[in-house]
């Protein structure tokens, strides 16, 4: 008994932190009680979370996709003159590869990114939801951010022989972007201004450290795309292959830079064709449509479970509420980027958590027909249609994983929008059982009516 409602207490525990992340971030109400009218201004500020160099923000704003928001589109014209023919195709593979990095690690969500090869025209298509800027976009997926290191180069006064060598230029040195292993934002320490720490492959570990012993108490710049953005003095010698570049970066410059610098240099050079903005796909009244048509459906199978199975029903239709708040709160979590197919996928995995009461609640009749005290029933309905459930859902799990395709195989679908389907269909897929098994089957338990005696049960 005492392990049955610490279920029910964890799972209202969950409802309630589920209910906190779907209110809308600024929530007006104007509510009019006995002729007054009330105003209710709720405001729940985003999360902001910083464990060290980390930060958590999430805003819980829903995410939309390009068909939902609009977005850009950029055509991008790769050059091949300086390329062997046997191998055109893999390099324009590979510069979509290091673009599509880019704006995944940018969090740009459900973008598109495809080639296209007419005769000797081979070009890259980038849609990017959500991004409205163009020369945002342009940065983000054609620069090369070409990093360099470079040794400082002094020069004496003939006229003074005792005098003090003056610097006067940096000389690169065979230290570059190629021997990065990974680039992160942080801050530092003293004015936490934003930054970005940098750690070297082994060969370039040992090039740096070769570099810091011996220019102790020298400046070491550092260039990115031929500018010196900071030349900082080395004051130890540093044997990590560790490092942070700063230059009075923004968060957003900071975070762009780390982006670059792991998704690498384009293989070769590309130019723009073409650029416009997007506008959303769907307009504002086919998304009403289908978010009513899917709300309808909801309704209708909540009358069909209460109607159909009673009090078992009911008991079933709270626990797919339940689901349904939970899921949007993951959505926002995440964040999952909506698009019609991903709200196609949420209302599919809907019926899949359906599918799992009426497999129980089918299995509860049989046990009854076969004389068994309808607690026992109850229990044993569960148990032997778990094996149903399980292998059923298992299915459709690896399809979506299928769909998805979490790690990028060409030979598997890459759209966006399937994948956004697949995404909300795993997800679905995963809560449906915990709200099912879970979440319905300890509401059962504490308080299914017995049509016999209609007392409050333990089973």
């Amino acid at each position: 008994m005492k392990r049955k409602w610490s279920l029910f207490y964890a799972i209202v525990f969950i409802v309630f932190l589920a209910i906190v992340i779907d209110i809308p971030q600024n929530l007006s109400l104007n509510l009019k009680i006995s002729g007054r009218e009330i105003k209710l201004n709720l405001s729940r500020p985003p999360i902001n979370i910083k464990f060290g160099d980390q930060v958590f923000y999430r805003d819980f704003n829903i995410k939309k996709g390009l068909d939902l928001q609009g977005g850009m589109q950029v055509v991008l014209s790769a050059d091949m003159s300086n390329i062997n023919s046997q191998d055109r195709q893999t390099a324009l593979d590979s510069a979509r590869s290091i673009i599509s990095r880019r704006v995944d690690m940018y969090g740009v969500s459900e973008s598109s990114i495809k080639t296209s090869v007419v005769d000797s025209d081979y070009r890259i298509i980038v849609e990017l939801p959500g991004v409205s800027n163009p020369g945002e976009a342009l940065d983000l997926i054609g620069q090369t951010a070409k990093l360099e290191f470079a040794t400082p180069v002094y020069e004496s006064d003939p006229a003074s022989p005792s005098a003090v060598p003056q610097l006067v230029d940096f000389q690169s040195v065979d230290l570059t972007g190629a021997d990065l292993k990974s680039a992160n934002v942080t801050f530092e320490t003293e004015d936490r201004s934003p930054a970005v720490s940098i750690e070297f492959k082994d060969a370039g570990k040992d090039k740096f450290a070769n570099l810091t012993k011996e220019f102790l108490d020298k400046p070491l710049a550092i260039i990115l795309d031929n500018q010196i953005i900071s030349a900082p003095v080395v004051q130890t010698e540093i044997t990590t292959g560790q490092a942070i570049i700063t230059g009075k970066f923004t968060t957003k410059e900071a975070k762009f830079l780390a982006t670059q610098l792991n998704a690498g240099a384009l293989p070769v050079s590309v130019s723009v064709i073409s650029q416009k903005n997007i506008p959303a796909t769907l307009g504002a009244d086919s998304v009403k449509s289908s978010l009513t048509a899917g709300g309808i459906g909801l309704l209708m199978v909540v009358f069909f479970m209460s109607a159909y199975y009673g009090h078992l029903g009911i008991i079933a239709s709270v626990g797919l509420v339940i689901y349904g708040l939970i899921t949007l709160a993951i959505y926002k979590l995440i964040p999952v980027t909506l698009t019609l197919p991903g709200i196609a996928g949420f209302l599919l995995s809907v019926g899949m958590a359906v599918d799992s009461n009426i497999l129980i609640f089918e299995r509860y009749k049989e046990e009854i027909r076969a004389k068994r005290e309808w607690r026992v029933a109850l229990e044993l309905a569960f148990g032997r249609a778990w094996d149903s459930i399980r292998d059923a859902n298992i299915s459709t799990l690896m399809t979506g994983l299928v769909l998805f395709n979490p790690l990028s195989w060409n030979f598997l679908n890459t759209s966006g929008m399937v994948r956004g389907f697949a995404l909300t269909l795993i997800l679905g897929i995963i809560i449906s059982l915990f709200t099912g098994i879970i979440v319905t089957r300890t509401l059962l338990r504490l308080f299914y009516i017995s049509s016999k005696n209609h007392q409050l049960t333990d089973l």
